[in-house]
């Protein structure tokens, strides 16, 4: 479904990614993890199309996404839930959902959208008509959840999902993400929580300083590596 191959990117001068390679398949939850600044969120804003990268190839369904806007990267069928949720606190949850949707041209499609949002995070339906500044963190990230499903994505990125909750918050996020792929939704996580992630990921990939330090089923990084050490910052493979 998505193919990474050979990224390098970054801001300016600095370098975050240096020569990623890496692919999702349909119907899987495939993480990334590793310590801050490994390169993950560029990683993420670079499929997205906010980054351009500058070497490499980025493929989805056999189509490049190079030269792509974010907008047109949305309608190809990849949606970002952005680290920090990114909600727009002044609009109402009804209207942060349409804007979801911005990219399609089905106004009953997406009608009927917003409702099947509401039964599957009841808690938008009972703030519908509220600002969304005024709905708690987990609320917060339930409607970005929301409005990135609006556009009907085949690929559903989210970037440090539980970042910022309670304990409490985290096991509601990690329960949604865990109901989202079985109900066939294809994901790429980013997470802080590693074991956590481990425990529902099909494969995960660890970068260490913009590279791809390993990959594989959560039971093999947890057999070869170090996983506190690796999210520290200091991978190293056990004898």
């Amino acid at each position: 479904m998505l193919s990474v191959e050979d990224v390098h990117a970054g801001y300016g001068a600095i370098i975050a990614l240096r020569g990623v390679s890496l692919h999702v398949n349909t119907g899987e939850l495939v993480a990334l993890v590793g310590a801050n600044g490994a390169g993950k969120s560029t990683l993420m804003a670079t499929i997205a199309g906010v980054l351009r990268p500058f070497r490499g190839q980025i493929t989805f369904e056999g189509r490049s996404l190079l030269g792509l806007s974010p907008e047109e990267i949305v309608r190809q069928g990849i949606a970002l839930v952005p680290e920090g949720r990114r909600i727009f606190p002044s609009l109402t949850v009804a209207e942060n959902l349409r804007l979801g949707a911005a990219t399609r041209r089905d106004p009953a499609g997406v009608q009927r959208d917003i409702e099947e949002m509401c039964t599957r995070f009841p808690i938008l339906g009972k703030r519908f008509h509220q600002p969304g500044g005024t709905l708690s963190g987990g609320e917060q990230q339930q409607l970005a959840i929301a409005r990135a499903l609006m556009s009907r994505p085949r690929l559903l990125m989210m970037d440090e999902p539980s970042l910022g909750l309670s304990p409490i918050l985290v096991d509601e996020v990690f329960a949604m993400i865990t109901q989202l792929h079985a109900s066939g939704v294809t994901v790429l996580l980013v997470e802080q929580n590693v074991e956590r992630t481990l425990d529902i990921a099909d494969r995960v990939y660890l970068l260490n300083t913009g590279r791809v330090e390993c990959e594989g089923t959560p039971e093999q990084l947890r057999q070869q590596v170090d996983i506190v050490g690796a999210y520290l910052g200091d991978t190293q493979e056990r004898s």
